[in-house]
């Protein structure tokens, strides 16, 4: 995909994640990793409903800025970005933001752990809740190291939710799912509690996963279950 492409994907999910709500003011932020190793990213103090492409900025992996309109420069939590990168080979696109249900779990100091619905558990498994980490230091990249290793989205304490992708697109999905899945699990518990699928029944979903489905990434249920 050619460069001018990406940046326009890049505005298109920006438009969404602010169309959804899962930001607001200049929340948020996106970054996608390029051919030649070096990225591009949404700048920094920008509504995510105002981003066009001229507004990205390239930047290198120590998070320098190699292209962009003048006074544009990435958030200061590109630091949690390239940390993703540079933890993950096959990690393509970062994307964070608040969608509200699933924020409401990091802000109450809980994750979404837990094995209910199939869908989920084939997409992202379950989801953790990351340490407390004050942003634009290096505390939040240093918090959310351990859990890179088998998860693929992640919730941030007090913060909001973080995902990660082969692409840009799978990190859009990813966060989408977080999202429906906190309100079902939201629902379920104010309906007496969530039933957790057997192990039985989410090993055969981790078969389907990677026989037919063929999804990308990491999953904590391997190594929970097992496999």
């Amino acid at each position: 995909m050619e460069i001018q492409q990406i940046k326009e994907q890049i505005c298109d999910i920006c438009h969404r994640m602010w169309q959804l709500g899962w930001v607001a003011a200049n929340d948020g932020n996106v970054t996608v990793k390029l051919e030649d190793g070096n990225f591009l990213a949404t700048p920094t103090g920008i509504s995510k409903s105002f981003i066009t492409p001229e507004k990205i900025v390239k930047i290198n992996a120590k998070g320098e800025v190699l292209e962009g309109e003048e006074g544009y420069r990435p958030s200061s939590e590109i630091k949690m970005h390239l940390r993703c990168y540079e933890e993950r080979d096959d990690v393509g696109a970062v994307l964070h933001a608040h969608p509200p249900t699933a924020t409401g779990y990091a802000v109450a100091g809980k994750s979404l752990d837990e094995y209910s619905m199939i869908e989920t558990v084939i997409a992202i498994g379950s989801i953790p809740l990351t340490p407390y980490g004050t942003p634009s230091t290096m505390e939040v990249p240093e918090a959310i190291t351990p859990y890179l290793k088998e998860h693929d989205v992640m919730l941030l304490e007090n913060h909001g939710a973080l995902s990660i992708g082969t692409d840009l697109i799978t990190a859009y999905y990813r966060m989408e799912t977080l999202e429906l899945f906190a309100k079902i699990s939201l629902t379920a518990h104010l309906l007496g509690g969530a039933k957790e699928i057997s192990q039985d029944n989410i090993k055969k979903l981790l078969d389907l996963r990677t026989s037919y489905y063929h999804v990308t990434g990491k999953h904590p249920g391997y190594k929970k279950y097992n496999r």
